[in-house]
């Protein structure tokens, strides 16, 4: 994948990365390395992820809206402003309580 070279050297409101799409789930990357990625997403209401899991840590940045993130069968509520580890292989979910963005932060070992 392609670097975002209007990204690089620019700042940028974090909000302003991926705007929302009626019925669907927006995502963005902005870093793809081996190392790692850093996606955006956008939620639009009713939109989600279903359950899944990974196989390295995951980090979410909440920047707007709430939801819950359900990681091996245990709820937890984010909002705006929470960010929340989610463990590598553990399954979980995304299912926003309204429209929703975060950024999600994968560390690979």
């Amino acid at each position: 994948m392609k670097e975002n070279k209007d990204l690089i050297g620019n700042p940028l409101p974090l909000k302003d990365l991926t705007d929302y799409q009626e019925g669907s789930v927006v995502s963005r990357m902005v870093i793809n390395k081996k190392a790692g990625t850093v996606t955006a997403f956008a939620f639009e209401k009713g939109e989600g992820l279903s359950e899944h899991s990974a196989p390295y840590d995951a980090l979410v940045i909440v920047l707007e809206g709430e939801a819950e993130i359900p990681i091996g069968g245990v709820p937890h509520l984010v909002k705006e402003g929470d960010m929340l580890i989610m463990p590598a292989k553990i399954p979980h979910a995304v299912h926003p309580l309204s429209r929703f963005k975060m950024l999600l932060v994968m560390i690979h070992e």
